[in-house]
């Protein structure tokens, strides 16, 4: 693992900075950052989580299973990048809205719905690029009485840093999301076991999302900020086949929320809470000791 102070990145020379990047090359600098912009993250990213077909039983029967239990049948997903997640849910007979802020992530989905569009959910599948910060402007027209769920899961929320030291864009995502869901609905939102990562050092290679067997490393460098963790940075590498001769890195920056702060941060975003739930690898906490994932599930009051 990497260790690095804010002071320490500030004074580096250019040249030094360009060995540490903190996303790829080509991505946004404004607003929620696009760090899939230059195509490069996405079309490994692709590669690596391959289909639904990867997706980890746990996972799909946790998700499936608990939009069944509370009779949800519209879902936005507001983080659906290459649509592995909307195509699950699709096939599984929801009704889903798929939105991501990278248009190089959605040209996958997009691409999905196009191969498949002779099956009438994919032919209905709703598609639209658009910033978190600007969500419920985005697809006002889409929301009408709200949603049943809104998903923001595989740790994607933490890709908006704090770059103003107030977290004021992260509530500001949060509050969009609020809006959408309507009276009685849920918001599913996740993030890594960032206290453990810094702890030992290292992320976990494996992933409770994916049985994909081609992610190699995971190499972690964690920035500091006063004393306090301000950004994580995991630099990914892949083999893009079997023979292990085909290589590709890329590298994305995270804000490391912690569970007590995120758990409080959330329940502030909801004025009206009727339940907040966390599991840790898609099981009640109690019942795991470190888990690599902690997902929030809130029910708005109706």
């Amino acid at each position: 693992m990497f260790v690095f102070n804010v002071q320490d990145l500030k004074k580096m020379s250019h040249t030094d900075m360009t060995s540490f990047p903190l996303r790829s090359l080509g991505a946004a600098v404004e607003g929620v950052r696009d760090q899939y912009a230059d195509g490069k993250a996405a079309q490994v990213w692709q590669a690596y989580i391959v289909d639904n077909k990867q997706r980890k039983k746990n996972y799909k029967e946790f998700l499936v299973g608990l939009l069944r239990q509370h009779g949800c049948k519209r879902i936005l997903d507001v983080a659906c990048g290459t649509g592995v997640d909307s195509t699950m849910l699709l096939e599984e007979g929801f009704e889903v809205v798929s939105v991501d802020a990278s248009d190089k992530m959605l040209k996958y989905a997009l691409k999905t719905r196009w191969q498949r569009r002779k099956e009438p959910a994919f032919d209905n599948w709703i598609i639209e690029e658009a910033n978190w910060l600007t969500l419920e402007e985005d697809i006002k027209p889409l929301i009408g009485d709200g949603f049943d769920v809104v998903m923001c899961l595989g740790n994607s929320f933490a890709h908006i840093l704090d770059t103003h030291g107030d977290q004021r864009e992260q509530k500001q995502a949060l509050a969009n999301f609020e809006r959408c869901v309507k009276p009685g609905g849920l918001l599913l939102i996740d993030h890594r076991n960032y206290q453990s990562i810094i702890e030992k050092g290292q992320a976990p290679i494996q992933c409770m999302y994916y049985n994909n067997k081609y992610l190699k490393n995971i190499e972690t460098s964690v920035i500091y900020k006063k004393g306090k963790p301000y950004l994580i940075a995991l630099e990914y590498r892949v083999c893009l086949n079997e023979s292990e001769d085909q290589t590709s890195e890329f590298r994305l920056a995270y804000y490391p929320h912690m569970l007590g702060e995120f758990t409080e941060l959330l329940d502030k975003s909801f004025p009206k809470l009727a339940k907040h739930d966390i599991y840790g690898d898609f099981k009640p906490l109690e019942q795991i000791e470190d888990p690599g994932f902690y997902i929030h599930v809130l029910e708005k009051a109706k």
